[in-house]
Protein backbone atom coordinates (compact mmCIF):
# COMPACT_ATOMS: atom_id res chain seq x y z
CA UNK A 1 0.00 0.00 0.00
CA UNK A 2 0.96 3.50 -0.31
CA UNK A 3 -0.21 6.46 1.86
CA UNK A 4 -1.27 9.49 -0.01
CA UNK A 5 -1.76 13.02 1.06
CA UNK A 6 -3.57 16.13 -1.00
CA UNK A 7 -2.73 19.77 -1.52
CA UNK A 8 -4.01 22.52 -3.50
CA UNK A 9 -7.72 22.83 -2.54
CA UNK A 10 -9.75 26.17 -1.52
CA UNK A 11 -12.15 28.30 -2.61
CA UNK A 12 -11.88 30.24 -5.90
CA UNK A 13 -14.38 32.32 -8.14
CA UNK A 14 -16.47 30.40 -11.61
CA UNK A 15 -13.94 30.12 -13.84
CA UNK A 16 -10.59 30.19 -11.84
CA UNK A 17 -8.16 27.68 -11.31
CA UNK A 18 -6.65 24.86 -9.14
CA UNK A 19 -3.84 22.67 -9.46
CA UNK A 20 -4.45 19.35 -6.70
CA UNK A 21 -1.33 17.54 -5.76
CA UNK A 22 -1.40 14.33 -4.34
CA UNK A 23 2.18 13.46 -2.87
CA UNK A 24 2.98 9.64 -2.52
CA UNK A 25 4.95 8.24 0.08
CA UNK A 26 6.73 5.89 -2.08
CA UNK A 27 7.62 5.88 -5.65
CA UNK A 28 4.72 5.66 -8.06
CA UNK A 29 6.83 4.51 -10.85
CA UNK A 30 5.01 0.97 -10.11
CA UNK A 31 1.55 2.25 -9.37
CA UNK A 32 -0.66 0.85 -12.20
CA UNK A 33 -3.21 3.80 -11.89
CA UNK A 34 -3.56 6.89 -10.00
CA UNK A 35 -6.16 9.13 -9.87
CA UNK A 36 -8.96 12.01 -8.53
CA UNK A 37 -12.40 11.06 -7.12
CA UNK A 38 -14.56 13.51 -5.67
CA UNK A 39 -17.66 13.47 -3.56
CA UNK A 40 -20.15 16.63 -3.14
CA UNK A 41 -22.30 17.09 -0.42
CA UNK A 42 -25.49 14.55 -0.50
CA UNK A 43 -24.09 13.06 -3.73
CA UNK A 44 -22.69 9.81 -4.22
CA UNK A 45 -18.48 9.48 -4.73
CA UNK A 46 -17.54 9.83 -8.91
CA UNK A 47 -14.71 9.55 -10.84
CA UNK A 48 -12.95 12.80 -12.24
CA UNK A 49 -9.90 11.06 -13.78
CA UNK A 50 -7.20 8.97 -13.80
CA UNK A 51 -3.96 8.23 -15.37
CA UNK A 52 -2.26 4.73 -15.90
CA UNK A 53 1.71 3.92 -15.35
CA UNK A 54 1.73 4.18 -19.43
CA UNK A 55 0.78 7.39 -19.63
CA UNK A 56 -2.89 6.85 -20.69
CA UNK A 57 -5.60 9.35 -19.19
CA UNK A 58 -9.45 8.79 -18.82
CA UNK A 59 -11.62 11.80 -18.03
CA UNK A 60 -15.12 11.97 -16.62
CA UNK A 61 -17.37 13.70 -19.42
CA UNK A 62 -18.59 16.61 -17.11
CA UNK A 63 -14.72 17.90 -16.99
CA UNK A 64 -13.28 16.75 -19.96
CA UNK A 65 -11.45 19.86 -21.64
CA UNK A 66 -10.99 21.66 -18.91
CA UNK A 67 -9.08 19.05 -16.67
CA UNK A 68 -5.80 17.92 -17.03
CA UNK A 69 -3.87 15.02 -14.83
CA UNK A 70 -0.56 13.98 -14.97
CA UNK A 71 2.24 12.80 -12.84
CA UNK A 72 5.54 13.50 -12.07
CA UNK A 73 7.08 9.83 -11.06
CA UNK A 74 10.16 11.81 -10.09
CA UNK A 75 8.12 13.38 -7.73
CA UNK A 76 6.30 10.89 -6.35
CA UNK A 77 3.39 13.44 -7.37
CA UNK A 78 -0.15 13.26 -9.60
CA UNK A 79 -1.55 16.37 -10.48
CA UNK A 80 -5.02 17.47 -11.08
CA UNK A 81 -5.35 20.92 -13.10
CA UNK A 82 -8.64 22.18 -12.91
CA UNK A 83 -9.88 25.07 -15.70
CA UNK A 84 -12.99 26.86 -16.01
CA UNK A 85 -14.37 26.23 -12.72
CA UNK A 86 -17.73 25.71 -12.14
CA UNK A 87 -20.18 25.53 -8.88
CA UNK A 88 -21.05 22.16 -10.13
CA UNK A 89 -17.32 21.37 -9.33
CA UNK A 90 -17.75 22.03 -5.20
CA UNK A 91 -16.55 18.89 -3.69
CA UNK A 92 -13.90 17.09 -1.86
CA UNK A 93 -11.67 15.92 -4.07
CA UNK A 94 -9.78 12.24 -3.25
CA UNK A 95 -6.52 11.40 -4.74
CA UNK A 96 -6.43 7.29 -5.33
CA UNK A 97 -3.35 4.77 -6.04
CA UNK A 98 -4.64 1.09 -7.73
CA UNK A 99 -1.96 -1.71 -7.45
CA UNK A 100 -2.32 -5.37 -7.03
CA UNK A 101 -2.37 -4.96 -3.51
CA UNK A 102 -5.44 -2.57 -3.22
CA UNK A 103 -6.37 0.40 -3.66
CA UNK A 104 -4.94 3.45 -1.46
CA UNK A 105 -7.15 6.52 -0.18
CA UNK A 106 -6.16 9.89 0.90
CA UNK A 107 -7.85 11.89 2.96
CA UNK A 108 -9.04 14.54 0.54
CA UNK A 109 -9.06 17.92 0.20
CA UNK A 110 -11.69 20.86 -0.43
CA UNK A 111 -12.57 22.33 -3.44
CA UNK A 112 -15.19 25.22 -3.47
CA UNK A 113 -16.03 27.14 -6.40
CA UNK A 114 -18.32 30.50 -5.51
CA UNK A 115 -18.37 33.73 -6.63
Amino acid sequence: QVQLVESGGGLVQPGGSLRLSCAASRSIFSINVMGWYRQAPGKQRELVATITSGGSTNYAVSVKGRFTISRDNAKNTVYLQMNSLKPDDTAVYYCIGGTSAGTSWGQGTQVTVSS
